[in-house]
């Protein structure tokens, strides 16, 4: 909750840093923001400290998600954006995958008490306290932001300017589109999406613990994993099928596919509860771009800040998880679980309310050209 409440609070200033400091210093001081909050908790790793510093972390990401975009569109070329785009949707999965295998590697080497650990272990190892083995991964992340740093302090940015399509305006045109309906409505869309993404992929080690007593650090971690992993697959898949199908008609399929699994998951045995949490990241996949391309395609105007205020929404993030967590307190987690059907429901509605002025551009498959 405390990283992605980060997002509701600072998407929208974040695009006015950028127009103030431009792309390379907003970029580089996003990431001094989250090596600050890693470096924070790592001298002083209390629950406390922990909180505060996911928030500062999730700031950062904020800030980046808005700078990223502009500049990919002129560092690759606008007739390449959408490739890279959606190559920037496939490498986020891919860590998405590989960041749960990089945690199983840290904790069970670190739990292990064999002498002949690699030179990482051992460093490692001297550095946390012994009953903390997952704070490793806080060490991995300062390692990663760092060199980051570095990489941008030797890199030379091209001059952005950014389009009327790409600029958040001052604080009266957001509030003038918060009086929009259609903006309400895509802004609980996006809510409900990331909230749905979160709320599962968050709960999937617990839940295989606590129903099928399978290890959270190795089978838990793997199917957290696979969930990103398949993300990533259909992501790649979704790209084919938005040139054939409407968007709208895939959005209303993957929902209704993505309950079903939701259920199978929660009430189906163990071998199978694994295999359907992640093809739920399999089916969603599709889901964030079909929402943020149906939500601009449906105004005329200020969509640089429209997307600010989607980006806000990302705040389900953190709001969904937490609601589930409250419920689980009072309720099985299995049926705190089921809150998710109504995040899928207002999901599976925007796929019949939506009227974009433009819909996405589609393969007419057995028609001749004239």
């Amino acid at each position: 909750m405390a990283l992605f409440l980060a997002y509701g609070v600072m998407s929208i200033p974040g695009g006015m840093l950028v127009e103030a400091y431009r792309e390379k210093k907003t970029m580089t001081g996003s990431f001094l923001l989250v090596l600050a909050g890693v470096i924070m908790f790592l001298l002083i790793p209390r629950f406390s400290v922990f909180l505060g510093t996911l928030f500062i972390i999730g700031a950062g990401f904020a800030i980046l998600q808005v700078v990223i975009n502009p500049l990919l569109r002129v560092s690759g070329g606008e007739e390449n954006f959408a490739f890279f785009s959606a190559m920037a949707q496939l490498v986020f999965g891919g860590a998405s995958y590989i960041g749960p295998h990089i945690y199983k590697y840290f904790v069970l080497n670190l739990n292990s008490s064999s002498g002949d650990s690699d030179f990482i272990i051992r460093g490692l190892s001297r550095l946390i306290p012994s009953d903390m083995s997952w704070t490793s991964m806080y060490w991995f992340f300062a390692l990663i932001t760092l060199l980051m740093i570095l990489l941008l302090f030797v890199s030379r940015f091209p001059k952005v300017e950014r389009t009327g399509e790409e600029k958040i305006g001052a604080w009266s045109v957001i509030l003038q589109l918060f009086k929009k309906r259609v903006v309400i409505m895509f802004f609980i869309g996006m809510f409900c999406y990331v909230g749905t993404e979160q709320g599962v992929s968050y709960w999937i080690s617990t839940f295989l613990e606590r129903y099928h007593g399978l290890d959270p650090n190795t089978v838990g971690a793997n199917a957290v994993a696979w969930f990103w992993g398949m993300m990533m697959i259909g992501c790649a898949v979704g790209l084919i099928l938005l040139k054939l199908i409407d968007s709208r008609k895939i959005l209303l399929v993957s929902v209704s596919l993505s309950v079903i699994c939701l259920m199978v998951a929660l009430f189906g045995p163990g071998n199978i509860s694994r295999i359907a949490f992640p093809a739920i990241g399999f089916l969603i996949s599709v889901l964030y771009p079909i929402i943020v391309s149906l939500a601009l395609n449906s105004l005329e105007e200020h969509h640089g800040s429209f997307a600010g205020i989607l980006c806000t929404g990302i705040v389900g993030g953190a709001i969904v998880p937490w609601i589930i967590g409250g419920l689980s307190e009072l309720f099985e987690l299995r049926f705190a679980m089921l809150f998710l059907l109504l995040t899928f429901g207002y999901i599976f509605s925007v796929g019949i309310w939506a009227r974009p002025i433009i819909l996405n551009k589609t393969i007419r498959l057995g028609k001749k050209k004239k």
